[in-house]
């Protein structure tokens, strides 16, 4: 029994997700942090016991999120395998799917918590990403470029790291991966910046 196969395709699916979301965190597109709070309201009681049995906010969604999808994806591969060797053949793609997500969904939240104590935690104090503006931050990842920007680590005034997306304010400039440089304006979901350098002869001449 192999995972590409039409009765396991729910769980191919949630593999190549995965794979997807930490592709995305490879290159800049996401982010592990846990800077997004959940709004929540007094009269929501069962709501905020369900999040808390899920493991949801214990870490970062898109972490839970990605823990949910391995553990769905290979939850239901054993689940086919079982049904195969008791019945001689496996579920149907849609019958496996959804019996899966219901041991899924407890798993994940247990495993959320040894998880989510273990995990380097930032202060989840929410800062307007317009005031990362004249901080410095450092190329963590590829080369920057006009219209091809790279993963820069910046810090907050509160010394918590910030990654967004960088490029250069002027063209034919280029950073790479390790240089440190000052942002300068933020520009739709990314920022701006000019070399560190740069910024000390424009205020030395």
């Amino acid at each position: 029994m192999t995972l590409f196969q039409p009765y396991n395709l729910p769980f191919a699916v949630a593999l190549a997700v995965m794979l997807l979301l930490a592709l995305a965190q490879l290159i800049g597109f996401g982010d592990w942090s846990p800077d997004t709070d959940m709004d929540t309201d007094g009269d929501i009681g069962i709501a905020d016991g369900l999040t808390s049995m899920l493991g949801i906010g214990r870490l970062p969604l898109t972490m839970w999120l990605a823990v949910f999808l391995c553990v769905y994806a290979a939850g239901g591969v054993a689940l086919q395998s079982f049904a195969d060797s008791l019945t001689g053949a496996p579920l149907h793609a849609v019958l496996a799917g959804v019996i899966a997500l219901v041991p899924a969904l407890p798993v994940t939240g247990l495993l959320a918590r040894p998880l989510g104590a273990i995990i380097p935690k930032d202060e989840t104090t929410a800062i307007d990403r317009a005031s990362l503006v004249g901080k410095r931050g450092v190329i963590t990842m590829g080369r920057a470029a006009r219209g091809s920007p790279a993963r820069t680590c910046v810090k907050d005034r509160f010394g918590h790291p910030h990654f967004v997306m960088v490029e250069p304010h002027e063209d034919n400039v280029e950073f790479f991966e390790g240089e440190e440089v000052l942002i300068v304006r933020k520009e739709g979901d990314g920022f701006l910046a000019i070399a560190v350098e740069d910024h000390f002869l424009l205020n030395n001449a």
